[in-house]
């Protein structure tokens, strides 16, 4: 895979410090060095002290990653919402993991990719996943297809440059302002390894929400994370007393339309780093939350 820029900077500069400034780390200007990579400057290969000039046209060849074999191909179809030759974004179904652990060692949404990548026939087979989503969790998941386009991603990440937005039921009528900030250091519990709680000792989390609808039995809100911490939307909202409708690990209760948390990643958007397009996208309700929704209207109207 290639890239090139232009250099138009008015002093000189060495190639490793240009190529800093675009993203590419050490660990990946190593590869290019090491393992089958070339840089270049004006169609002349280059070491990376080579000092660059106003106009040098400055191009480098990344290989091929090797296939992790670890993360096993399945065969199941995906749900695709975006794809170029840097990301893959799907909808994710809820009751798939992320990543394989030993709880779920396969039919990740890990396997599903790279089940599909392994179709495709593409030259880059591992999975790089940007932003992951809890098991029963639904909606938006971001993948870079090369190391580059996550290291790209990640530095979005750190900037907070990359907007996601949930959608959830919580339980009961939520009398609150119709748009509000959650503030509270989230931390693990003592005495389990998977939950979370609301503490001091904890580390800063800020989740910001806004009323859509509410129900007698449990309010709509969208969300949006300023923070990313583990099961932080979760924890949030059983922390002020409305855990997410179906959530029964932090005191939700599930019903015949919802039977995990009701909460779904809906809308994403970051500017495309290699492209500088601004990516907007925003997926319809998940089945179970549409079906209890239309079951409220039935009974409300």
């Amino acid at each position: 895979m290639k890239f090139s820029w232009i250099y138009d900077l008015p002093t000189s500069l060495q190639v490793k410090s240009y190529l800093k400034t675009k993203g590419i780390s050490r660990s990946l200007l190593a590869k290019i060095k090491f393992h089958g990579g070339k840089i270049e400057v004006n169609e002349t290969e280059v070491t990376v002290r080579y000092l660059l000039k106003n106009k040098d046209t400055v191009q480098i060849t990344i290989p091929d990653e090797a296939p992790h074999e670890t993360t096993i191909p399945i065969d199941i179809p995906i749900d695709i919402v975006y794809e170029d030759e840097h990301y893959l974004i799907v909808n994710k179904p809820f009751g798939v993991a992320s990543v394989p652990s030993q709880v779920h060692p396969e039919g990740t949404m890990a396997n599903r990719v790279k089940g599909y990548y392994v179709r495709q026939n593409y030259d880059n087979q591992v999975i790089h996943i940007v932003t992951r989503l809890d098991r029963d969790t639904t909606g938006l998941m971001l993948f870079a297809k090369h190391g580059y386009a996550h290291a790209l991603m990640d530095e979005k990440l750190r900037a907070k440059e990359i907007t996601k937005k949930y959608t959830a039921l919580i339980s009961g009528q939520f009398n609150e302002s119709e748009h509000g900030f959650i503030d509270a250091p989230i931390a693990r519990t003592t005495d389990s390894i998977i939950t979370r709680r609301a503490h001091e000792s904890g580390k800063e989390a800020l989740t910001e929400y806004w009323i859509k609808e509410s129900f007698p039995q449990a309010t709509l809100v969208d969300i949006q994370l300023h923070t990313g911490r583990t099961h932080q939307i979760r924890v949030h909202f059983a922390h002020i007393g409305h855990p997410l409708m179906g959530d029964d690990l932090y005191g939700g209760k599930k019903n015949e339309w919802i039977v995990r948390q009701a909460l779904h990643c809906r809308e994403l958007n970051f500017k495309h780093p290699f492209t500088d397009e601004i990516i907007s996208l925003k997926l319809d309700y998940p089945e179970d939350i549409t079906q209890w929704l239309h079951q409220q209207q039935k009974v409300n109207s």
